[in-house]
């Protein structure tokens, strides 16, 4: 499992607003988490720009909570699938266990 692999930050000269987001990819696919936040100009007050700053970081606190809140759920998701395939292998071990044993006293230890 992959830790998202980059995170960036757009804006565009048409748009008031830019972009945080972070790219998740694995093997078994990708996730985008993605936030608006208000674009900054070079000729912003200091209010202005301490408004930005502020939506910057809840934008990047929001986005660590759903990348940890995803990153679980992915985890637990493997634990499953990996709990599933060891009950699979332990009744087919059992299996081959008793095909060979068949007609015979075996002492279960």
């Amino acid at each position: 499992m992959k830790y998202p692999k980059h995170f960036n930050m757009t804006t565009s000269d048409s748009s008031a607003t830019a972009r945080l987001s972070a790219d998740y990819e694995s093997p078994a696919g990708q996730h985008t988490f993605s936030y608006e936040v208000p674009a900054i100009s070079e000729k912003q007050s200091t209010e202005e720009t301490t408004a930005f700053l502020a939506k910057l970081r809840q934008s990047a606190v929001q986005m660590q909570q759903d990348v940890n809140t995803f990153l679980t759920q992915k985890m637990d998701e493997d634990k499953a699938m990996e709990s599933t395939k060891e009950v699979q292998h332990s009744a087919k071990v059992d299996e081959d266990k008793e095909e060979d044993n068949y007609g015979e006293e075996v002492d279960e230890e």
